[in-house]
C-alpha cells in the first residue's frame, strides 16, 4: 500500500525531530513523523538548553510554555571535592532575548513540543512505526515502514510486523533517529571521532511528596574530585541528577545496585527523602557523520553528530540543525529554490557542532582528572586564571563557547566584510519598542521568513515594484529600525507602515544599532536576515537592490552559476509557466495560499528547472 504523499518525512520523535516538525508545521509544510517506539520514553537525557535553543523554540511557537518549566539563570561552577569553588560561570543578560542558562526536565520539553504539533492538521505523527527501507528518485523518496512493538528504547532489537508494511512518498526524508540511526546506516554513512571508554553512573532523583531534599544544591556543579568526579545538576519539578565516574574495577551491575546508588547519593542528599527514577551506566562518544546528505535524504541531531554531556550541547546541536534545515526545505518546497542550497546545511552546521564536541571533550578532561598531582595543578590553574584581569571575565562569561558564526565562504549569504563583519553571524534579539508603544522581543516583528531591515530608513524605498514583489513572494517582512529617540516627528506623511508585512520599531535599548555599527553598517543602510536570524548580507544606502539580486543568485543558482544582469528580467516570461506548476503527483497540499505563493516566487525569483 502506498500512502498519500507528504512534503517531508521525519524519522524520530526526539527533540530534533520534534523541533523540525514544529518549525515545518508552522511554515505550512506537510509532514509525517515516524517513531518506532509505541510509547513515550518518559526519562530525562538532556538537561540543558541555552538562549540559542530557546530562540529557536520561539520561532517554533513554543518557547514561552517551555521556559515556564525551566530552571533559569543558574550558576554553573567547578568545585573541589570538599565543595570549595574553583570557578563560576554566571550570566544573567539576554543577548538573544532569553536566559543563557536553562536547566530542564526532558519529558516536560518533549511533551510540550509534541502537544504543539496538534495545532497543525498537516503534520501527522505515527508512533510504533519502524522504517524498513527507502528509495529515492528524481522527484521524491519512497519510505517503507511497518508496525513496531518497540525496542525498549535500544534495549532490544526492533519487533516489527511485515504484514503491516506501508509505503509513503515524500519530497524529502530527514533522519532524526539518534545515534543508532536507521537512516544513516541505510545510507552507508560512517561516523568519525572518538569513543571514550570511561563509564559514568547517572542517577535521576525526584523529591518525595512533601520533601525538599535539594534546597542546599541550588547550582550546577562539576565536582572535580580526583577520587570520584561527579556532576550535580538541578532540574525543575523536584528533580535532580547526579553522575558518578566509575573506576576500571567497578562493574555495571555493582554500580547500578541499590546499595551502591544509595551510598553515592548519601554524600549529597538523604536517600530516604528521594525516589530513584532511573539509574544507568553509560559511556559517551565524540563523533561526527562523514556526510549529512544524500540527495533528498538528510540526517540531523545525534544521527549526524554525538556530543559528550559535559557542556549540555548535544540536544541543542540537534535543535540548531532543525532550525537550519527547516527554512531551507521550506525555500525549496514553497518557493522553488535550488536543491543545492541544502549543501550549505552541512557546511554551516558541521564546524559549529564539531567545535561544541571539542569543548565538551576538553571540559571532560578537566573534570575527570584522576591523578591527584594533575588535579592539584588544574585547581591552581583555574583559581589563578579567574583572578587575572580579562581572563577571569572571559571564564565567568563562558566566552570559550563557540559563537553562532559561520565560517567564511561556507554559508548561504554575502561574503563577510572584514573581521568585524556581521554577515553569516546570528543577529541579536533585544527588546524593542513598537509604534504603538509596546515592548516586545525583536523576532516578534520578523515573521517566519526573510526580513529586510532598514537602519533609520524604509528598506522598501530603494526597491523597484518587481523587486518588492519578488521579496514578498518568498515571505519577506520589511522592518525599519529607528535608533532611540529617532522616530519621524511632525510630518503626518513622513512614514507609512500600514502594510501587513511592514514593521516599525524603535531600538530603545540601543542593542541593534550598536550591533549594526560594530559590523560597519551606517544609517540608511539595509540588512537582510535569513529566516534563522543569521545575516545574509548588509549594504550601504542606495544599494538595496544588490541584496535582492544576491538573494536570487544564492537561492536559485546555488551552484554558483551566474545570474542574469537583471535578476527580475525573466519574470514576465516565467509567469505563465510558473502558474501551471504543480507538486509531484504523490505530494499534494490543500493550502491554496501556499500554492499561490509558490507560483509567484517561481515567476519572480527562480527558474522552472529548480522545481
Amino acid at each position: 500500500m502506498t500512502d498519500t504523499g507528504y512534503d517531508v518525512v521525519i524519522v524520530g520523535l526526539g527533540p530534533t525531530g520534534l523541533t523540525l516538525a514544529n518549525l515545518l508545521g508552522r511554515r505550512g509544510t506537510s509532514v509525517l513523523v515516524l517513531e518506532r517506539e509505541p510509547e513515550f520514553y518518559g526519562m530525562a537525557r538532556a538537561v540543558y538548553t541555552d538562549d540559542e535553543g530557546l530562540r529557536i523554540f520561539q520561532t517554533a511557537g513554543a518557547a514561552d510554555e517551555l521556559a515556564a518549566d525551566m530552571n533559569a539563570d543558574s550558576v554553573v561552577q567547578w568545585v573541589r571535592g570538599d565543595g570549595r569553588i574553583l570557578a563560576q560561570f554566571q550570566r544573567t543578560d539576554r543577548p538573544l532575548g532569553w536566559p543563557i542558562v536553562n536547566f530542564l526536565y526532558q519529558p516536560y520539553l518533549e511533551n510540550t513540543l509534541e502537544r504543539a504539533l496538534d495545532r497543525y492538521p498537516h503534520v501527522t505523527v505515527l508512533r510504533g512505526r519502524e522504517v524498513l527501507g527507502f528509495e529515492q528518485d528524481a522527484d521524491a523518496v519512497t519510505v517503507e515502514h511497518a508496525r513496531c512493538h518497540g525496542t525498549g528504547y535500544g534495549k532490544n532489537p526492533p519487533d516489527t510486523d511485515p504484514q503491516t508494511t506501508e509505503r509513503v512518498r515524500a519530497r524529502f526524508l530527514v533522519g532524526c533517529d539518534g545515534g543508532r540511526s536507521v537512516v544513516r546506516t541505510a545510507l552507508g554513512i560512517d561516523m568519525s571521532g572518538t569513543s571514550f571508554p570511561e563509564r559514568w553512573l547517572v542517577v535521576d532523583l525526584k523529591a518525595r511528596a512533601g520533601a525538599n531534599p535539594f534546597a542546599h544544591l541550588p547550582y550546577f556543579d562539576f565536582v572535580c574530585d580526583p577520587a570520584l568526579p561527579i556532576v550535580s545538576c538541578p532540574q525543575p519539578g523536584g528533580h535532580h541528577r547526579f553522575e558518578f565516574m566509575l573506576t576500571d574495577s567497578q562493574t555495571k551491575a555493582d554500580m547500578e545496585s541499590p546499595e551502591t546508588v544509595r551510598r553515592h547519593i548519601s554524600r549529597f542528599v538523604d536517600p530516604d527523602r528521594v525516589e530513584v527514577v532511573r539509574k544507568l551506566v553509560y559511556t559517551f562518544n565524540a563523533v561526527v557523520a562523514d556526510r549529512w546528505r544524500d540527495g533528498r535524504v538528510l540526517i540531523a541531531g545525534d544521527a549526524a553528530h554525538m556530543t559528550p554531556q559535559f557542556i549540555g550541547q548535544g540536544m541543542n546541536s540537534g535543535v540548531r540543525d532543525a532550525d537550519n534545515l527547516s527554512w531551507k526545505l521550506t525555500a525549496i518546497l514553497e518557493h522553488g529554490a535550488d536543491h543545492r542550497i541544502l549543501d550549505t546545511y552541512e557546511t554551516e552546521r558541521r564546524p559549529h557542532a564539531k567545535a561544541m564536541i571539542d569543548l565538551s571533550v576538553l571540559n571532560k578532561h578537566l573534570v575527570s582528572l584522576g591523578n591527584p598531582l594533575l588535579a592539584a595543578l588544574r585547581d591552581l590553574g583555574l583559581t589563578t586564571a579567574v583572578r587575572v584581569p580579562g581572563v577571569g571575565g572571559w571564564i565567568r562569561a563562558a566566552k570559550m563557547k563557540p559563537a553562532p558564526r559561520f565560517r567564511r565562504g561556507a554559508y548561504l549569504g554575502l561574503p563577510r566584510r572584514g573581521w568585524r563583519g556581521i554577515e553569516g553571524t546570528l543577529a541579536p534579539q533585544p527588546m524593542v519598542r513598537t509604534l504603538d508603544g509596546r515592548v516586545i522581543r525583536f523576532d516578534e516583528t520578523l515573521g517566519l521568513g526573510f526580513s529586510l531591515l532598514g537602519y533609520a530608513v524604509d528598506p522598501r524605498a530603494e526597491l523597484s515594484t518587481e523587486e518588492l514583489a519578488a521579496l514578498r513572494a518568498v515571505g519577506t517582512r520589511f522592518v525599519t529600525v529607528f535608533p532611540r529617540g529617532g522616530r519621524p516627528q511632525g510630518d503626518s506623511g513622513a512614514w507609512n507602515c500600514e502594510d501587513d508585512d511592514v514593521a516599525d520599531l524603535e531600538d530603545h535599548t540601543g542593542a541593534i544599532t550598536r550591533w549594526l555599527a560594530k559590523g560597519g553598517a551606517r544609517r540608511g543602510g539595509v540588512t537582510l536576515l535569513r529566516p534563522d536570524r543569521f545575516v545574509f548580507g548588509t549594504v550601504e544606502h542606495g544599494r538595496a537592490g544588490e541584496l535582492v539580486a544576491a538573494l536570487r543568485t544564492k537561492l536559485f543558482a546555488a551552484g554558483g552559476g551566474s545570474a542574469p544582469q537583471d535578476p527580475w528580467g525573466a519574470a514576465a516570461d516565467l509567469s505563465p509557466r510558473a502558474s501551471q506548476r504543480t507538486r509531484p503527483e504523490s505530494v499534494h497540499r490543500d493550502d491554496t495560499e501556499s500554492a499561490r505563493a509558490t507560483a509567484e516566487a517561481g515567476a519572480l525569483l527562480g527558474s522552472e528547472e529548480n522545481r
